[in-house]
C-alpha cells in the first residue's frame, strides 16, 4: 500500500470558483483525507503548486490549506518534469493558449471550460493533444450533482417512459454593483475578455443533455444584455457589451426538444438556482442542485382550467421525493478523483476529456451563431 505522489501545476485558483471548488473542496479536502486510494490499496497523493501573480496572495492561500508551494514563474513550473498534470482556471481568453504550451511541455491536461473561445480552437486543442500522447479532461461538474445523478436514475429505471421535453431555468440576480456588491467578476460581462452568459452557460448545457437526455442535434437562441451598465472591482462604472441572458431550444436525438433559460437578471422564485422539468409519457420529474421529485402517470391530478375560482389543487403535494440512498461528495472533488485515477492508469478511459469540450465550445458559437441570424443552427458530429 504505497502512496504515490501526482505532481500537479494549479493555475488560477485564486478567483472564486478555482479557489473554492477546485482548491478548497477538491485538492486540499483530498490531501487532507490521505490521497485517492485505487483498487490495489495504494493512494494518489496530488502535490500542487499554485501558480499566479501575487505572491503574497498565494502564499497566504497556501498556509491556510496546508499547500507547499506556490509560484509566479508559470515558465518554470512547466519545465519542471516532476509535476505531470496542469490545471487551468483562469479566464477563457487566456485559456486555450495555455493549453497548448502545456501540452508542448508534455503535461496532461484538466481545466475549466469553455476550453476555448471558438470551435476552431476547441479543436486545434484535442488535435495537439493527440498528437502529444498526453491525458486530458474538461470540468464537467453538473453530471456529478445530486440532483442530476438522481434524475439519471430515474429515467435509467425507466420511470418516465419516453421522454417529451426538457425545460431547464438557471440563474439569479447579479448586483449590478452600485446599491450591492457584486458577486461575479466584470469580466463576465464584457465581450472582449472572454465574457458572456452564452459561451458560459452553452457549454455546461451541452454536456448535461447529451449525457443525461440525449444527443442534441440542433439550437434556437436569443440573447440578451439586459443590464448595460455594471460597476466593477473599483466601483467604476463600465459598458457591459456582452449577454446576461439567453433563451435557447434545442432539438435532442429522439425528437426531445429541450428548452433552457440562463440568466443573471432573474430573481429567484423555484426550487433551486438551477432546476430541470422532465415530461415523459409515464411519468415527470424535476430536479435541483441536490434533489429530485416524481409524479407517476397514476398519481397525475386532473386539473380543469376555470379562471373564475381559486385553484384548489395543490400540485405540489402531488411529488414524491426521490430519497438519498448513498453519499453524494462535491461534484468538483469526484471528477478530481476520476481523472487522477485516470493519469495513475487505474481507468482505461476517461469521456470528459477535450473533445467533450470542444462540443460545448460547438454548442455556444451555435447559440451566438442562431441569434445574430435569428434562426436554427444544426450541429454536425465534430472530428478532431
Amino acid at each position: 500500500m504505497a502512496q504515490r505522489r501526482i505532481g500537479l501545476i494549479m493555475h488560477g485558483v485564486t478567483g472564486r470558483m478555482g479557489m473554492n471548488q477546485h482548491l478548497i473542496r477538491s485538492i486540499a479536502a483530498i490531501r487532507k483525507e490521505g490521497g485517492v486510494l485505487l483498487a490495489n490499496g495504494d493512494r494518489i497523493m496530488p502535490d500542487p503548486v499554485i501558480v499566479g501573480r501575487n505572491k503574497e496572495k498565494l502564499e497566504a492561500l497556501a498556509k491556510a490549506h496546508g499547500i507547499d508551494r506556490v509560484s509566479t514563474d508559470l515558465d518554470a513550473c512547466l519545465a519542471n518534469p516532476d509535476d505531470t498534470i496542469f490545471f487551468d482556471a483562469a479566464t477563457t481568453q487566456m485559456r486555450a493558449e495555455l493549453i497548448r504550451k502545456a501540452i508542448g511541455a508534455g503535461k496532461h491536461i484538466y481545466c475549466e471550460k469553455p476550453t476555448a473561445e471558438n470551435l476552431e480552437d476547441a479543436l486545434e486543442l484535442v488535435r495537439v493533444a493527440k498528437a502529444g500522447g498526453i491525458k486530458h479532461g474538461v470540468v464537467q461538474d453538473k453530471l456529478f450533482l445530486p440532483g442530476l445523478r438522481k434524475m439519471k436514475m430515474v429515467i435509467d429505471s425507466g420511470f418516465l417512459g419516453r421522454i417529451l421535453s426538457v425545460r431547464g431555468e438557471f440563474g439569479y440576480w447579479v448586483f449590478e454593483g452600485d446599491l450591492q456588491p457584486t458577486q461575479r467578476p466584470s469580466w463576465n460581462y464584457k465581450k472582449n475578455e472572454g465574457g458572456g452568459i452564452i459561451l458560459d452557460m452553452l457549454c455546461h448545457w451541452r454536456y448535461v443533455l447529451d449525457n443525461t437526455f440525449g444527443e442534441t442535434k440542433s439550437v434556437s437562441c436569443l440573447g440578451a444584455t439586459h443590464i448595460p451598465v455594471r460597476y466593477d472591482e473599483q466601483n467604476k462604472p463600465y459598458n457591459a457589451d456582452t449577454d446576461d441572458a439567453a433563451y435557447a431550444t434545442f432539438e435532442l436525438e429522439g425528437g426531445i426538444v429541450a428548452q433552457i433559460n440562463s440568466s443573471w437578471t432573474t430573481r429567484v422564485r423555484r426550487d433551486d438556482l438551477v432546476t430541470f422539468h422532465v415530461d415523459g409519457t409515464h411519468g415527470s420529474a424535476v430536479c435541483g442542485l441536490t434533489d429530485c421529485w416524481t409524479q407517476a402517470r397514476v398519481s397525475t391530478p386532473k386539473p380543469v382550467w376555470n379562471p373564475d375560482v381559486p385553484q384548489t389543487i395543490n400540485f405540489f403535494e402531488g411529488w414524491q421525493k426521490v430519497p438519498d440512498t448513498q453519499p453524494y461528495p462535491n461534484g468538483f472533488r469526484v471528477q478530481w478523483e476520476e481523472f487522477l485515477k485516470y493519469v495513475a492508469g487505474e481507468r482505461a478511459d476517461y469521456p470528459w476529456d477535450l473533445m467533450a469540450g470542444a462540443k460545448g465550445v460547438q454548442l455556444a458559437e451555435a447559440g451566438l451563431k442562431s441569434w445574430a441570424e435569428r434562426r436554427w443552427i444544426d450541429l454536425p458530429k465534430l472530428e478532431a
